[in-house]
């Protein structure tokens, strides 16, 4: 029987292990870490009872895709849950903008920005299953949808900033700058529209969905297959060398859910120098700053369908995001920084335990950012829910570094594995027709770092296990 290792216990490299497992090879996870789950990780961080995501708490890419078609993530538990608004931006005056499952519903909120609301979303949502066909697989390919893709490749190579000016309302080009800054990109930059066009799409298409008992369920599921498939999942495993790990467990196969230059230091001298240097040089983007805070009968925001929102960003007009991006981006930590937020006790009331409410933001900082940005999180928060200090009954903080600490693959607090640029959109991790492969027979990078790119659809690890399995 063939065997092979699987070095991390993300969502890709749990994801790469049960195609493995599937396709009928014996499958071992070595997880460094005490629990595995890496980026779905779940856990009680303020108050008993109170749950709280590590790091992905949505998961709009998740849902429909080639990987959890090819699996029953189902029939082990794993079930999602919908707040009634997908995500929200609110705005200075109890003003904002909202984003529901309908294109019409929406840009009907948004005046004399719907009809361009509706031009740009709506030919996207009617496409997209064969958008994402393409879009969450190497760009090196001949694509199957070339109309569709033409019609989001040209709005994704656009600067976010750009896009945002065919508004004409202050609410809509907030709305569409808090989507496109999950790119942890500079908003002016080449491409900053990609994440953003995709997302908001998502939005739409499949809505922006929690796992019901935390992220924690997506890891759960996972390895409850993989060990029906006869794999299995090691914790407390840190590997050094892969040559070592591969002698251990006799295998034939080796994926690694790491970051590329991790990667590099595990595999060794075997590694092609053109590919180490690759590795090397591998960019990686900016950081986040986590807080996590226990709340009392939830945030009282001034505009009221964010009240509703699982997901809400903080940072104001476009102009203001576009300035903290760019300030973050050159390494300058701005005053008020753009903040991520989740309500997912909304969809999923579980969560909350006797009216207090998880709540989880993320700053966005400089990469390695050594400051603590608790307050200006908090002071973001107030600006639109005033009263929220008072509500406030507990509190955990995750900074940059202990982020890239607890997950080696965040490197510098980039939770992305990788900055978004042009280059590493396009080629990621480096320029090869087979981004997985490391040019080591047998071993393959399965990563965020590799295409697609971030997200908890598994998708890389997926991609990579079909790779491994083809050599064979």
């Amino acid at each position: 029987m063939t065997r092979a290792i699987v070095v991390g216990s993300g969502p890709n490299g749990l994801a790469a292990a049960l195609t493995l497992a599937v396709a009928g090879v014996e499958v071992t996870v070595l997880e460094s870490a005490a629990t595995p789950g890496g980026g779905t990780r779940s856990v009680e961080a303020t108050v008993p009872g109170v749950l709280h995501d590590e790091c992905s708490g949505f998961h709009p890419l998740a849902v429909d895709t080639a990987f959890s078609r090819s699996v029953d993530l189902a029939s082990a538990g794993l079930q999602w849950a919908w707040s009634d608004v997908q995500y929200s931006h609110p705005l200075d005056g109890g003003r904002g903008s909202s984003v529901l499952r309908s294109v019409d519903d929406t840009a009907a909120a948004l005046g004399t920005d719907a009809g361009r609301y509706r031009r740009v979303f709506g030919p996207l949502d009617r496409r997209f299953d064969k958008i994402t066909a393409d879009f969450l697989q190497p760009m090196l390919h001949v694509p199957k949808h070339t109309i569709a893709l033409a019609g989001f490749g040209s709005l994704a190579a656009m600067p976010a900033t750009m896009v945002g000016r065919n508004f004409r309302t202050e609410e809509a080009q907030a709305l569409w700058a808090g989507v496109a800054a999950h790119a942890f990109r500079p908003l002016g930059s080449p491409f900053s529209s990609a994440i953003g066009v995709a997302l908001g799409t998502a939005a739409h298409h499949y809505g922006w969905p929690v796992a019901v008992g935390g992220s924690r369920a997506i890891t759960d599921a996972l390895i409850t297959l993989l060990t029906k498939h006869g794999g299995r999942v090691l914790t407390g495993e840190h590997v050094t060398s892969l040559d070592v790990a591969r002698r251990e467990h006799d295998a034939h196969l080796a994926l690694l859910d790491t970051s590329p230059r991790a990667a590099a230091g595990i595999i060794g001298d075997r590694l092609p120098g053109r590919v180490r240097r690759a590795y090397e040089r591998y960019k990686y983007g900016t950081g986040a700053f986590q807080v996590a805070f226990a709340v009392h009968e939830g945030i009282p925001w001034t505009h009221e369908p964010t009240r509703r929102a699982g997901t809400v960003h903080l940072g104001g007009s476009l102009a203001e995001i576009a300035a903290a991006e760019k300030d973050t981006w050159r390494g300058r930590m701005p005053e008020r920084p753009f903040v991520l937020l989740g309500q997912q006790s909304l969809a999923d009331p579980g969560r909350a335990r006797d009216g207090i409410h998880p709540i989880d933001a993320y700053a966005h900082v400089p990469a390695g950012f050594q400051g603590d940005a608790t307050q200006a999180i908090i002071d973001q928060i107030e600006r639109y829910a005033p009263g929220f200090r008072e509500r406030i009954v507990g509190t955990a903080v995750r900074t940059s570094t202990e982020i890239s600490q607890q997950n080696a693959n965040y490197v510098g607090g980039d939770i992305c594995t990788g900055a978004n640029t042009p280059r590493q959109l396009v080629f990621r991790p480096r320029a090869a027709l087979n981004p997985y492969a490391t040019g080591v027979p047998g071993v393959y990078l399965c990563s965020a770092a590799t295409p697609p790119g971030a997200g908890a659809h598994g998708m890389c690890g997926y991609l990579a296990a079909q790779s491994a399995l083809e050599s064979l």
